[in-house]
């Protein structure tokens, strides 16, 4: 067949209009909109003008790319109308995964956020009086309760992740003055956010005492001078200090501000209403506790170990709580009513006492022979159905992530997977790019699937994942 030239193919090529012209594409675009597909079929017609420049297309192949094209067309309006955020199974036995965003909510949470926002609601109106309210008051209530402390009275307002409560806590209690904390709660959160720009943000001036290992109760009280705002605990949520170390308690911080007439900030990270020394682990910090041993106001997230979304939770005595609602940055960083109605539907289930109906703390609750039993049933399910992989129950352990209760793991059955074509990486990649994509974790050169964090209804998209994987490779 006789070469044809270059302009003679570009020649070939139909313009954009004749594109759209096409009953196909006429169909397209009222399903996806005349934009998007008019951008979809010039980059359609773009690539095929750039494989012609480059040689790559003869005239028998130009002509069948352009009969193809509304195919083409409709896969490029497929992928880039498609949504980026996609639901993932979780096989990393990481319950509060901040890259797979962090506590999963709740049932009953999903349906009331979807409940209230598809249409109105009494989010800032009081029903009874007829007028403006406040946002406040749909979890204020709820808070009061879980975080009672006897006759002391507590309030509650909420911002849209617990870097801003901090900040705002800060900013509204010592802006212009000091802030003193112990060098050894200097922490750096996720994102390499450290408490120190965050103060620094909030026109504070952070006051160091002690050492990194040890400060004594004496090291705050040398250190208050006249421009001193605030004392600060930071909980080492995301790492532990062992060893030679020494720290005041909060009842000698407390004490202290009293007398000098300095309020106690407590930063708690991850917001613990749950007792869980139930699960077995040990000195992580609860909301009530803190505020029982008369800390002033105490911050904390509400999609760690509490269990709900996303949102920055102060709660406090209530003359300074009313002093960070009125400071106008709580406007800049409240929540709108979505997140109130997940949260309210969240703490619903702490007062009903249902844990289980919380992802998070059921994941934790989890017995070790109900993972034994779900991790042998799999194992062989697998074995059966994928004769080309290697299987085995090994036990493991479980973290809870989030920052929370750093060092501690609850025991747990993994079932680690070998094949024999491909390494565990390869594997892991292969299930990452599933429908529905799995995240697992490699060890000793072995997928490993830890059950904990995974749904006994994702059981069988993972055995399918893995017997579609492995039959591909054969």
């Amino acid at each position: 067949m006789k070469a044809v030239a270059k302009s003679d193919l570009f020649r070939l090529l139909p313009s954009v209009d004749e594109v759209l012209r096409r009953p196909q594409l006429q169909s397209l675009t009222e399903a996806n909109g005349h934009t998007a597909t008019l951008e979809a079929a010039r980059q359609a017609l773009e690539q095929l003008r750039m494989e012609i420049a480059g040689g790559q297309l003869d005239e028998r192949e130009v002509g069948r790319r352009i009969e193809d094209m509304p195919r083409e067309i409709e896969q490029r309006l497929h992928d880039s109308l498609a949504v980026s955020l996609r639901p993932v199974i979780n096989a990393t036995g990481v319950v509060l995964h901040t890259n797979l965003g962090r506590a999963p909510l709740s049932r009953a949470a999903l349906e009331h956020a979807a409940e209230i926002a598809q249409g109105y609601s009494n989010l800032e109106f009081n029903l009874a009086t007829g007028e403006r309210g406040k946002r406040d008051v749909h979890v204020d209530r709820l808070f009061a309760r879980l975080v009672s402390t006897g006759e002391r009275r507590i309030s509650t307002i909420v911002v849209n992740n617990n870097a801003a409560a901090v900040l705002l806590a800060l900013n509204s209690l010592a802006e212009g003055g000091e802030v003193l904390v112990s060098r050894g709660e200097l922490v750096e959160i996720g994102g390499s956010f450290r408490i120190p720009d965050v103060m620094a943000k909030s026109g504070a001036v952070l006051r160091e005492v002690g050492t990194t290992n040890r400060t004594r109760i004496a090291d705050y009280e040398r250190a208050i001078t006249e421009r001193t705002r605030l004392l600060l605990r930071v909980h080492r949520s995301n790492f532990q200090i062992v060893g030679f170390t020494e720290q005041p308690s909060l009842e000698e911080l407390v004490a202290l501000g009293r007398a000098r007439n300095i309020p106690v900030l407590e930063d708690l990270g991850s917001g613990e209403l749950y007792d869980l020394r139930e699960v077995g682990i040990q000195d992580e910090p609860m909301m009530a506790g803190s505020l029982r041993a008369g800390v002033d106001v105490v911050t904390c997230s509400g999609d760690k170990l509490l269990g709900g979304p996303q949102a920055g939770i102060i709660s406090g005595a209530p003359e300074l709580v009313k002093k960070l609602r009125s400071n106008p940055l709580f406007r800049a960083l409240r929540v709108d009513k979505m997140f109130y109605a997940a949260l309210e539907a969240t703490l619903l289930a702490y007062l009903r006492e249902d844990y289980d109906s919380i992802p998070a703390l059921r994941m934790m609750r989890i017995p070790a022979e109900e993972l034994i039993r779900r991790a042998e049933q799999m194992a062989a399910q697998l074995r059966a159905r994928c004769p080309q992989l290697s299987v085995e129950v090994r036990e493991s352990r479980s973290v809870l992530g989030g920052g929370a209760a750093p060092g501690s793991v609850l025991p747990t059955r993994a079932i680690a997977v070998r094949s024999s074509i491909l390494s565990a990486d390869e594997l892991s990649a292969r299930l990452r790019q599933w429908e529905t994509p799995i995240i697992a974790r490699v060890e000793e050169d072995a997928v490993l699937l830890d059950l904990r964090t995974v749904g006994p209804a994702q059981e069988t998209v993972v055995v399918s994942a893995l017997e579609h994987i492995s039959a591909e490779t054969e």
